[in-house]
Formats: C-alpha cells, sequence, structure tokens
C-alpha cells in the first residue's frame, strides 16, 4: 500500500515523457485547425452552420488543453486512483476531440485532411496513453471510498489495511 511518498516526477521530467510531448503537438495542431476552422465560420452561409463550427472550436481547445495538464496531475501525485482518475479524464477529452472531428464533418467543415492528421494524433497518442497507463503503481494506493478507482482485487469496502499499524505519537512529538 501507500509505500515512500514520493513528490512525484520534476516539471521538466513530465515535460520529457513521450506522452506529455504529444500531447502538446495535438494542443498546437488543435490551436491551427481551430483558426482555419473560425475562417470558415466566419463565411458559413447558415447561422447553425457557424454556431455549431462555433462550439466545436471551443470544445476541441478545452478538451486540448484538458490532456496535457492531467497528464502532469497524474505524474505529480502518483497514487494509483489519482492517476487513473486523471486517465479516465484524458481518455474522455481525447476521444471528445475526435467526436469533435466528425461533427465538424456534419456541419460540412469540408477540410477533412486536417481532421484526418488530428485522428491520426490522437490514435498515436493513444498508444501511448496505453502503455503508460499499464506503468501505474498498482500497489501505491489508498483505498478509494467511491470505488471507481481502486486496483484490481481492492474493493472500496475493504478494511485499510494502515488501520493496523500502531500509531504512538510520542514517536514522533516530544512529551516532555
Amino acid at each position: 500500500m501507500l509505500e515512500d511518498e514520493d513528490p512525484g516526477k520534476s516539471h521538466d521530467e513530465v515535460r520529457a515523457m513521450p506522452i506529455f510531448k504529444k500531447a502538446e503537438e495535438i494542443l498546437q495542431l488543435v490551436d491551427k485547425i481551430t483558426v482555419i476552422i473560425s475562417d470558415k465560420a466566419i463565411q458559413a452561409k447558415e447561422g447553425y452552420e457557424k454556431d455549431m463550427m462555433e462550439e466545436y472550436i471551443r470544445w476541441m481547445s478545452e478538451n486540448a488543453m484538458v490532456i496535457p495538464v492531467k497528464i502532469a496531475g497524474a505524474e505529480a501525485g502518483d497514487l494509483y486512483g489519482m492517476r487513473m482518475e486523471n486517465a479516465a479524464i484524458i481518455r474522455k477529452a481525447a476521444r471528445e476531440i475526435q467526436t469533435n472531428c466528425t461533427g465538424l464533418e456534419m456541419v460540412g467543415f469540408g477540410e477533412e485532411d486536417y481532421l484526418e492528421l488530428l485522428r491520426n494524433e490522437i490514435e498515436a497518442f493513444r498508444l501511448l496513453f496505453a502503455e503508460w497507463v499499464q506503468g501505474f503503481d498498482k500497489w501505491n494506493y489508498i483505498i478509494d471510498r467511491w470505488g471507481l478507482f481502486n486496483p484490481p482485487g481492492v474493493n472500496y469496502n475493504d478494511p485499510d489495511p494502515d488501520d493496523d499499524i500502531p500509531f504512538d505519537p510520542s514517536d514522533f512529538f516530544d512529551e516532555d
């Protein structure tokens, strides 16, 4: 269970990780695509298409920004449950970017090559993501009493193994 407390990776170590670099590439690509989408939305003939393109721009940008932030958060804490929670948010954001690509096609964006490039980058990210998640330390955990992010074999209602550790405050504090 909760072993020696590790402050997690440094900022530079996180930024050097392949998954983080790929997340930054996706963010940059989304930024470039949103500029093109903005130009198309301005030229859109009907209000609905323009409004939808503007919403897709906002959603894609928000999701692309979430991914690197949550990677850094997962690396900073290093607890299994916290890492898995961040991983779930990252997965959701990446999948929503894919959904936004489809939505843009449906409202007539018309620049499918850019969207296909983004989809390919998300797929490359997915592979890095799956490997990254496999590396999470399943033994460095605190029981998630909500039951969502416990390691395999740990249930939300299991007794906490730390409850059996005797605690004597005098071991830590001078009581003179």
